[in-house]
This record gives C-alpha cells, structure tokens and sequence, in this order.
C-alpha cells in the first residue's frame, strides 16, 4: 500500500471525494477521510451519510487521522486491515505523478509507460472509476496549472509553462474551462465593480454577486468567509463591495423562485462563457420548474448528439446557481450525478420543486 501523503485535488479532479461519494470499496486502505463536524475518520465505503465536501479532509493512513484529533468510526472500523484494489492503486498512482511537476508527462502515452500498464488499459480505468479520460484529466490538470501562472506572469509564458505547446491548443481547452479568452482570465475581473450579499435560504448560506449589468455569480455554501473568498478568488482583480439592501430584491427573487414563483426568470444576468457553455446554459433555463432532463437530451437539444459530456463539464461551470437550474439534468439512467454545490442540494432543489408543482 502506498503511505506517502496524498496532495489535495480540487474540482472535478478530486478523485478521493468521488470515491466517497460513489462509497467505492476498491479505495479502502488507500486513503481515510474525516469530517470536522463529527471529529470522526471513516474508511471511502463507509455507509453512513455523505458529509458536505468542505468539511472533510483526507489522510493516508488511521494513524495520520488519530494524529489530526478524530477518532475511528464505529460504524466502518476504518482501523482494520483492508486491501485496496489495483483501480484504486493505480489512479492514486497517476494522480501522484501527474501533479509531482515533472515536466516530461504531457501524453497518456507517457504516464502508461511510467505506470507500467498499456494507454487501453490506463483508458479503461480512468472511465471505470473517474468517468473521465486520462486525456481529459491531463487537460484539466493543465487549465488549473495555467490559471494559477497566469496571476503572477504574462499569457505566453504560462501557456508553455503549463504544458500547451501552442497558443491554439490553449484556447480551444480554455473556451470550454475558463468560459473565457486566457486574456480575459487573467484579467480577474479588471475595473469591474462587484456588489455582493450573502442571506440565510433552505439550502444554506446564499450568495448572490452582481456588477452594474445583471447578476455574475449564484453560490450556495456553508458560512459566509467560505463564499466570499470563492468570489474573490474567480474575481481577484475586481472592486469587490458588500451590498445587502441593493440585492435584496434579486434575493428575494431567487428565493420566491426557489418556490416556485417565475419572477426568478426575469433577473437580469452579467455572465461569460464560451459559445458553447452559452448556449447549454440557454437551454437549461428552457426546463419547466419541477421537471428534468439529461445531458443526453440537452445534447440533442444543442444539436449535438454526441457531446454529452461536454454539456456536463458546462453544466459544473455554471456561475449562477438556481438561475440557471442545472439542477434539473440528471443521468439517464434517471439517477442525480454531480452538482457543483453539492449533491444534497441538488437532491433537495428537485424535491422542492416537484412538492410546489404538485401543491398548485
């Protein structure tokens, strides 16, 4: 088993979150998550209730968990011998290697060979388990690189410093991650000016941000300090200032839409995104409240058939919770899949909705 600390992954890179989402046995002993609210360490399979992900942090072994302060589940006995599967084994091996630095892995070719294992095999499990390609990962790993160089250097610098080996190639990923030109991003929100409030809603904390032209950002989390780093973090460069009487009315808003009410249609929106994001993020706000479709159908609605995923990767960028109900796409098998501020949510806005459409 390897014991080496794990590094953090964020987004839709947290390979360990989506193991304990999935409550995957194969990623028992591999590592150990814990949850602040409980002071308690479990086992990925473990079976009782999903914690929120800002509340877990992850070890590799019981003992770094004891060490941190949280004592053992009673329920999982995450202190007895497991025997992780060899899937498991080998993403946390990838993931190892892929953020070590080491410039020389840019290809799915060359993380195999230093896997030891064929690209069809590496493909395999990368699908079996993430439902992501190795290809797709690397990308993402590489959009991530260059929005953190981006800060602090010029664009043609942290394109190569990030592994792109041509501006082209950067552009054509960044339209469908950044949801904007790589200038643009580096931007960070240059000479905007941000209003923002943060009110109590059925699903948490609320934040709802807003520049002179219509609302920009729509976030759920669990206290204030939370959001208002997020919004600081994907706006960095802009005059951010808290306003609560201002956006009352577009609070309000949401929360009566929450409800129900179709005034939540007719809030004025200030959002970015590639073509391709615009145009799934317009089709979703065409499903009638307390009903769903999946990424399958929005795919077909956009007409294009087979970018099934690629509607799922705009629906996990959308900036506007609710507003833009990406909520309402599920899997086609009819079963919730991510949601960006959290699965829970997710479940509890359908249900929600579903009670209200059925109340009138």
């Amino acid at each position: 088993m390897i014991k080496e600390q794990l590094s953090k992954q964020d987004g839709p890179l947290d390979w360990r979150w989506r193991a304990v989402e999935a409550k995957n046995p194969e990623f028992d002993g591999v590592f150990y998550f814990a949850v602040k609210t409980t002071g308690i360490f479990c086992r990925p399979s473990c079976s009782s209730r999903s914690p929120r992900r800002q509340n877990v942090s992850f070890f590799p072994t019981p003992g770094e968990a004891e060490k941190a302060g949280f004592r053992a589940c009673m329920r999982c006995k995450p202190k007895s011998g497991y025997h992780p599967g060899p899937a498991a084994l080998l993403i946390q091996k990838a993931f190892e290697l892929l953020k070590s630095g080491n410039e020389e892995i840019f290809t799915v070719e060359e993380l195999a060979i230093r896997l030891e294992v064929s690209p069809g095999h590496l493909q395999k499990t990368f699908k079996a388990v993430l439902g992501l390609s190795p290809k797709e990962v690397i990308d993402m790993l590489r959009i991530e690189t260059f929005k953190r160089n981006v800060r602090e250097t010029d664009v043609t610098t942290s394109l190569y410093d990030s592994g792109f080996g041509s501006s082209r190639s950067l552009y054509e990923k960044a339209g469908q991650s950044l949801g904007m030109t790589p200038a643009t991003y580096k931007k960070g929100g240059k000479e905007m000016k941000i209003n923002y409030t943060i009110a109590d809603s059925p699903l948490g904390k609320l934040m709802v941000a807003a520049t002179e032209k219509g609302i920009c950002s729509v976030s759920f989390g669990e206290n204030e300090d939370e959001l208002h780093d997020e919004l600081k973090q994907e706006f960095f460069a802009a005059e951010i200032t808290k306003d609560d009487s201002g956006l009352k009315e577009a609070v309000n808003g949401i929360l009566r839409g929450m409800n129900g009410e179709r005034t939540i249609l007719s809030l004025p929106l200030d959002i970015r995104g590639s073509a391709f994001q615009m145009r799934v993020w317009s089709e979703l706000r065409k499903i009638p409240f307390g009903e769903t479709r999946s990424y399958g159908e929005i795919a077909e609605s956009i007409g294009n058939k087979n970018a099934v995923r690629a509607v799922a990767r705009a629906c996990a960028t959308n900036p506007v919770a609710v507003l833009t109900p990406c909520h309402r796409v599920i899997g086609s098998d009819g079963k919730l899949s991510g949601y960006k501020w959290g699965i829970e949510r997710k479940a509890e806005l359908l249900k929600q909705e579903r009670s209200a459409k059925q109340g009138k």
